[in-house]
């Protein structure tokens, strides 16, 4: 008996397991906008709180949702202040308006920043002590308040993800919340919403997606059934991105995208991403540059080094990518990748060298050191990456690659 107990235990002991977590509910579809209807009347609410930003109000896009709600005869409140590197100051000050409004159901639309910050003012809403949640020292349990997401890009994925990322202004670096209670209720994904994207945005939201597809998909936590939605993402990336870019108006390739952004956003929320994004977070929160952008630029020169760690995997992507087949010559499948990322950088008119953005040489170690710190991406990459070798990746895309 005492040896069947224990081999119990010892069985018990070596349990592995995945959890898979997705929002209640996912609505795609040209003009799934007007069903936000639905998800109203569905709670009942005595106030909606509309989440955005002044280029989304701009588009017009802001204006649209509320007229699609006017029937319901419900006040609304908005809040359109939120801009592309938000911080846990603002989350704050979001907070604070919404507490005031006496709303109870917040609507977010519009890029990953906005949307963000609405999903973490609804679940932080009836929160003490901020500070504590924002610094990773309290996880969020659970969310009271209703909360819809609708994006107006394609790239971030926010709308299904369980995690926020904001600058801290006094430690000058990007950190991110994870918890489920960041899941909406409903995520409303409406190609038409992403028509107004604007071609740089729709670039560097475009390489955004991709970075998680292809990150999520050699990360260590990835599963068979993370790599399905991540498979699928770069397989409509690589189809979708140029016109989307170069020709916005056509909505095949705009629906081509969004499902890339969603389904990339799924497969990053439950197997993680790595180096790229441990990289990038430093450029934000120093020098402000917009996320896409800093994955996009980075991204190339990052798996130039850990590629080297999952030949099989890059022979799988180049295939997905349709840049070739080298099944039988598996070590020329990273330098081919590497060469489709840089020349994607070229095509969508996106910078190739941080010396392009600004950043000087000389803070180079500066941000090699922060990265270093952001030890939850950087474990789920297939490479242990020193300190050393990120500052001679950051050194290699500060000259461009030359």
């Amino acid at each position: 008996m005492t040896v069947l107990m224990n081999e119990e235990k010892k069985a018990e002991s070596i349990i592995t397991f995945n959890d898979f977590q997705i929002p209640g509910v996912i609505r795609f579809g040209e003009g799934a906008l007007v069903t936000i209807k639905d998800e109203v009347l569905a709670k009942k609410p005595s106030k909606i709180f509309i989440v955005s930003d002044k280029g989304v109000e701009k588009a017009g896009l802001v204006d649209e949702l509320k007229n699609v709600l006017k029937p319901l005869e419900i006040p609304i409140e908005t809040m359109t202040d939120i801009v592309g590197e938000p911080t846990f100051a603002l989350v704050e000050r979001t907070i604070k308006i919404l507490n005031q409004s006496e709303a109870d159901f917040v609507i977010g639309i519009g890029g990953g920043s906005a949307l963000d910050v609405a999903k973490a003012s609804a679940a932080l809403q009836d929160k003490k002590d901020l500070e504590d949640y924002f610094s990773g020292n309290k996880i969020i349990e659970d969310r009271t308040m209703s909360c819809v997401l609708l994006p107006t890009t394609s790239g971030t994925g926010a709308e299904v993800t369980k995690n926020a990322i904001f600058a801290d202004e006094e430690e000058g670096v990007k950190k991110g919340i994870v918890s489920s209670a960041l899941l909406p209720d409903t995520a409303i994904v409406d190609p038409k919403l992403t028509l107004s994207c604007p071609a740089r945005v729709t670039a560097a939201s475009g390489v955004d997606a991709f970075t998680h597809a292809i990150e999520s998909y050699i990360s260590t936590n990835a599963t068979e059934q993370t790599r399905i939605y991540s498979e699928k993402s770069m397989k409509l990336f690589a189809k979708h991105i140029t016109n989307a870019v170069h020709n916005g108006s056509n909505i095949k390739d705009r629906s081509g995208m969004s499902w890339a952004s969603l389904l990339g956003g799924v497969s990053l929320a439950n197997a993680g991403v790595g180096a790229v994004h441990a990289m990038a977070y430093p450029l934000g929160g120093t020098y402000h540059i917009e996320h896409g952008v800093a994955n996009a630029l980075l991204m190339p020169y990052v798996f130039k080094v850990i590629g080297k760690t999952c030949t099989n995997d890059m022979v799988r992507v180049a295939s997905f990518i349709e840049i070739g087949d080298f099944s039988n010559s598996k070590h020329q499948a990273l330098d081919a990748v590497v060469n489709y990322l840089m020349k994607l950088l070229k095509d969508l008119n996106l910078p190739i060298s941080l010396k392009e953005l600004g950043v000087k040489q000389s803070d180079l170690p500066n941000l090699a050191e922060q990265a270093s710190q952001v030890k939850r991406l950087l474990s789920n990459t297939p490479y242990r990456l020193s300190e050393e070798q990120i500052l001679r990746i950051y050194e290699d895309a500060y000259e461009g690659g030359e």
